[in-house]
């Protein structure tokens, strides 16, 4: 741990607040949380708080004695990024030989300890074509769900070249593929970080209204419900290891610091925070955009390609149907 850390007194302090707050989720993320020697503590002083807790690792570190821990801890569900379906592509996309392995074993031993799993696969052109074997994978693996991620490029996603990025009528394809496994597949899928996943869920579902299907309700609440695309600032928001608030884990820009005021202070009277839930602040064709409202498109990524985290998605190639771009030179 840095100096500049919060210290696990801080920490708890910080899940005391939140607590008080609402019964929200905490997802313990990194980096690679599992290197805090004090991760287990944080995680049972929230379950004391009410608090659902998540764990979101590389799984590297996950063998039997530590998958006990974590199902001691009260930690309900543990998410495992891999990256492809097989040792080749996710040990190099890694820079780690082994790294795969390591995954499948960590996933196996927390299914042992009757811990929920989920798979995080991020997807750019070196795996985009392995997804229905990645799918595969996490059935024959039975984990609980699958969650796919579009890159945002800002933080390590600028490690990432350009032409890696999957976007416009190939993200499309990819997620009205999703949509399909979605009703087929029986886990858990949901994609993050692909705001207009929830326009095409929509557009899907009124296709199969007019065709006269019946179409089940969509879930509301828990850790798969189906809300709005972008939360950031909204349902969600990150706080880093020093304590500030962000809106997301990807979007660079403070909302305020809890060592200096806080968390009702930051999530009910940030400007910031304020600006991002108004989706009349929008630009371009996000502000004149019919989804808006389940969409939003990624602020991050807005704010990756532009600077602007009021602009339009930039992955995004749907064209609104009415109203005037905001924000543009017509």
């Amino acid at each position: 741990m840095s100096p500049k850390d919060l210290t696990t007194k801080e920490c708890c302090a910080i899940i005391d607040q939140i607590g008080e707050y609402a019964p929200l989720i905490l997802v313990l993320s990194g980096g690679e949380p599992l290197w805090r020697r004090d991760v287990f503590d944080i995680a049972r002083h929230a379950r004391t708080r009410n608090m659902r807790v998540a764990l979101a690792t590389n799984g590297t570190l996950v063998d039997e004695a530590m998958a006990h821990r974590i199902r001691e801890s009260g930690i309900e569900r543990v998410s495992i990024s891999l990256d492809g379906a097989d040792r080749t592509t996710h040990d190099t996309f890694r820079g780690h030989t082994g790294a795969f392995d390591a995954a499948v074993r960590g996933l196996k031993c927390l299914k042992e300890q009757g811990i929920s799993t989920q798979i995080n696969t991020t997807v750019s052109q070196h795996n985009a074509h392995e997804l229905p074997e990645i799918l595969k994978l996490a059935i024959s693996l039975g984990v609980d769900a699958f969650h796919l991620f579009l890159l945002v490029p800002v933080g390590c996603g600028l490690t990432i070249s350009q032409e890696q990025t999957i976007q416009g009528a190939e993200a499309e394809q990819i997620l009205n593929w999703f949509y399909d496994r979605s009703l087929d597949s029986h886990i858990e899928l949901k994609a993050t970080c692909a705001p207009h996943y929830y326009r095409i869920i929509r557009q899907r579902r009124a296709e199969a209204r007019r065709a006269g299907e019946t179409l089940a309700e969509l879930p509301t609440h828990g850790m798969g419900a189906v809300t709005r695309g972008c939360l950031a600032g909204s349902g969600v928001c990150f706080i880093s290891h020093q304590g500030e608030v962000f809106p997301c884990g990807y979007l660079p820009v403070s909302a305020g610091s809890l060592r200096e005021l806080p968390f009702r202070e930051i999530w009910e009277d940030s400007k910031l925070f304020g600006t991002l839930r108004d989706t009349s602040n929008l630009e371009g064709k996000c502000g004149a955009c019919e989804f808006v409202n389940v969409c939003l498109g990624c602020r991050a990524r807005a704010f990756g390609a532009t600077g602007n985290y009021l602009g339009e998605e930039p992955f995004c190639i749907y064209q609104p149907r009415h109203g005037q771009a905001r924000g543009l030179v017509q």
